[in-house]
C-alpha cells in the first residue's frame, strides 16, 4: 500500500486536517505501507512556505510519521506541487493532443449571470458549455479583447462506478459534472489535474480525503483512465463540525494544531480526541498515535457529518491557559 497525505499549505493546520491526516496515517500504517507527504502548494496567491514547514512541524509533534516528503526526498520527489508543474504541462499537452482540450474565455461572474437567467441552468450545475463550440473568429475576438482563457476538458457523456471504502458503491454520470478546467486563466493548473497526475505518478494506491472532495471523484477516475494512470481506491471519510455548525477550517484559529500546542494541550490528547470521534476509544483518553494503530478500521467510521458538541475532553485542564 502506497497513502499520501496531501495538505494545502495556505494557513495553521487546524483540527479537520489532523482528523484526515490521522486516518490516512493509521490506514497505511496498519498495512505496513509507505506514508509520502505532499504539499499542494499550487496557488501562489493563498500558499506559503512558512505554512508548509509549520504543517510539518504539527504531523511530527502528533507523532505522524512519513517516508517520503518535500524534507526527506524519494522516488517520486519533487513533493511540492510547485516544483511540478511540467509534469502538469506534459499531461496537458497529451490532452490536448487527444483533441480533448477547448479554450474558455467564460469569467466566474459571467457563469453565475447564466445561471440566474430565466431559462439558465441552476447556480452550481454543470458549466453551461459556453465557449464550448466558438470559431477560431470568435476565440481571437475574445483574444483582442484581451481575455486570456481558460482550459476545458470535453466530457463525455458516460457513466463512471467506483466503490469508495466507505460510502460504498458510487454511480455518476459525467455529463452532470460537465466539462471542468483544468488550467486557470493565470496558466496555474487546477487541482482536478494535477492531484490525478500527482497520485498516478506516485504510484499511490489508495487515497483517503475528507468527503467534500467524493463529487469530485467521477471526473478524477475519468482523467486517470484517459490519461492511462493507475486508478487508486478511494476512502471518503466524514468532516467534522464544530458546535457552532460550520464545518472546521482554518478560519477557526483556535482549533488550529498550533494554538492547541499554545494552550498547553499535549499530542497524546489530541490523538485521543480524534480517536474518540473515530469510536476507537472511548471519550477522554490520551494515546500515542503508534499505539493506536492496531485500533484502526474504516468499518467503524460513520458515512455522515461528525458534529463536535464541545471541546471539554480537548482542552481539559488546559483550557484556561493562554
Amino acid at each position: 500500500m502506497r497513502g499520501r497525505f496531501a495538505p494545502s499549505p495556505s494557513g495553521e493546520m487546524h483540527l479537520g486536517n489532523a482528523w484526515t491526516a490521522l486516518l490516512a496515517w493509521l490506514q497505511v500504517r496498519r498495512a505496513g505501507g509507505t506514508m509520502a507527504l505532499r504539499m499542494e502548494d499550487l496557488d501562489p496567491e493563498r500558499s506559503k512556505p512558512e505554512y508548509a514547514e509549520a504543517l510539518m512541524e504539527d504531523l511530527a509533534w502528533l507523532g505522524l510519521d512519513w517516508d517520503e516528503g518535500p524534507d526527506s526526498g524519494g522516488p517520486y520527489s519533487p513533493y511540492r506541487q510547485d516544483d511540478r508543474r511540467s509534469l502538469y504541462a506534459q499531461a496537458v499537452k497529451r490532452l490536448e493532443q487527444m483533441g480533448l482540450l477547448y479554450p474558455c474565455y467564460c469569467t466566474r461572474a459571467e457563469i453565475r449571470s447564466a445561471s440566474l437567467a430565466p431559462n439558465g441552468p441552476e447556480e452550481g450545475s454543470a458549466y453551461p458549455g459556453a465557449c464550448r463550440s466558438l470559431s477560431v473568429e470568435e476565440r481571437r475576438q475574445n483574444e483582442s479583447q484581451g481575455r486570456r482563457p481558460a482550459l476545458r476538458v470535453y466530457v463525455p457523456d458516460t457513466e463512471v462506478n467506483f466503490v469508495d471504502l466507505i460510502q460504498g458503491e458510487v454511480r455518476e454520470n459525467l455529463s452532470q459534472v460537465g466539462d471542468f478546467v483544468i488550467q486557470r486563466s493565470d496558466g496555474v493548473h487546477a487541482y482536478q489535474l494535477a492531484v490525478v497526475v500527482d497520485d498516478g505518478l506516485m504510484g499511490i494506491t489508495h487515497v483517503l480525503r475528507g468527503d467534500d472532495l467524493l463529487s469530485s471523484t467521477a471526473r478524477q477516475i475519468w482523467l486517470y483512465q484517459v490519461l492511462d494512470l493507475p486508478v487508486p481506491e478511494f476512502a471518503h471519510v466524514p468532516l467534522l463540525y464544530g458546535p457552532d455548525g460550520r464545518r472546521l477550517s482554518k478560519r477557526h484559529g483556535d482549533l488550529s494544531i498550533a494554538a492547541l500546542r499554545r494552550r498547553g494541550v499535549k499530542a497524546e490528547r489530541i490523538i485521543g480526541f480524534l480517536a474518540g470521534l473515530a469510536g476507537y476509544l472511548p471519550r477522554g483518553e490520551e494515546i500515542k498515535a503508534p499505539d493506536l494503530i492496531d485500533f484502526f478500521t474504516l468499518e467503524k467510521l460513520p458515512r455522515i457529518p461528525l458534529i463536535i458538541t464541545d471541546y471539554t475532553d480537548l482542552l481539559g485542564s488546559a483550557s484556561n491557559k493562554k
